[in-house]
């Protein structure tokens, strides 16, 4: 049995910061019928939250919220009073790490000590925040995707001493309300999806400084084109199915073609270790499903994807 508590066992949330990240996880607690205690020193920090518990809360309710199931929202004059008696805690504090050492120095020692502390920063590691202080291995990284409430992401990780069982409690607790985990090995800054994300915006920024594309264009791009078949399958994947015989075949054509000239960003470097862990993660996503089996999988996803975007009333016109 885990030292720290599991989904079954946490009731209460203490939600520090109301920002788009902060207001977005405390929504979708809410949704799942958990109590949340929140704190925020903003002067508008209530009025701010209003806001946007209305904004999300016909989004929760399309995806099955109830208003009778909603949990009970309870503001902390302090974090400490906040924090006293939570089975889990969700910082998202600003992005500013002096800022969020005070913070930890204070509630750090006042947290039960089988909850959970998970910070949704979306560049410091663990490693960062905790350097010079106690190495608590019970804070882990939780970082979403805004807003929490809807984009089912969240990325966990820790520092080389942050506990397992920790880590394995969070990834417990946000399966539990509705989110996709990815747990990382090991922390980066960033973590993985703002690499992504990063690679794609600055690739936008280049084509339209150069003056290949406008922003319309490329948008439309994404939307149109990169959208409908990654809401299916990823990268990884395309890759993967553009070849009878899987991936490997990619990194032998790549340098003969004309790849190399279609990024600003360099190419790794395709070492055996990296073309063997494609192969293996592909692998692994095609559960031993053949190219006309997982392109049948991938067009009727990409099918519901495009028949929603035309529901949405998404418009194709003036690219």
């Amino acid at each position: 049995m885990s030292v720290f508590r599991g989904p079954d066992r946490i009731r209460r949330v203490a939600c520090l910061g109301t920002g788009l990240i902060g207001g977005g996880f405390i929504a979708l607690f809410l949704s799942r019928g958990l109590d949340v205690f929140v704190w925020d020193p903003a002067p508008d920090a209530k009025d701010r939250l209003n806001q946007l518990l209305t904004t999300a809360w016909p989004t929760l309710e399309r995806l099955g919220a109830r208003a009778e199931d909603r949990g009970t929202l309870s503001w902390a004059k302090t974090a400490a009073e906040a924090v006293a008696a939570a089975d889990f805690v969700q910082e998202s504090a600003p992005d500013r790490l002096e800022l969020k050492r005070s913070l930890y120095d204070e509630i750090e020692p006042l947290v039960p000590a089988d909850a959970v502390i998970a910070s949704s920063t979306s560049g410091i590691t663990i490693a960062d925040l905790q350097a010079g202080r106690t190495q608590s291995p019970r804070v882990v990284i939780g970082h979403p995707f805004n807003p929490p409430y809807l984009i089912p992401l969240v990325e966990i990780a820790g520092a080389p001493y942050t506990s397992g069982e920790a880590l394995a409690a969070a990834d417990a607790f946000y399966q539990s309300v509705g989110k996709v985990v990815i747990r990382m090995d090991h922390e980066i800054p960033g973590f993985i999806a703002n690499h992504l994300q990063a690679a794609l915006e600055r690739e936008a920024m280049h084509l339209v400084a150069e003056g290949h594309a406008t922003p319309q264009q490329v948008d439309a791009a994404v939307v149109h084109g990169l959208a409908p078949r990654w809401t299916a399958i990823g990268p990884c994947m395309v890759r993967n199915m553009g070849n009878l015989a899987g991936i490997r075949p990619y990194f032998e054509r790549f340098h003969l073609g004309s790849e190399p000239l279609l990024s600003h960003l360099q190419p790794a470097e395709f070492t055996p270790e990296l073309i063997q862990a494609m192969e293996e993660g592909c692998r692994a996503m095609a559960s031993g499903r053949d190219n006309a089996a997982l392109a049948a999988a991938r067009d009727r996803m990409v099918i519901e994807t495009l028949l929603a975007q035309r529901r949405a009333g998404l418009s194709t016109h003036g690219i």
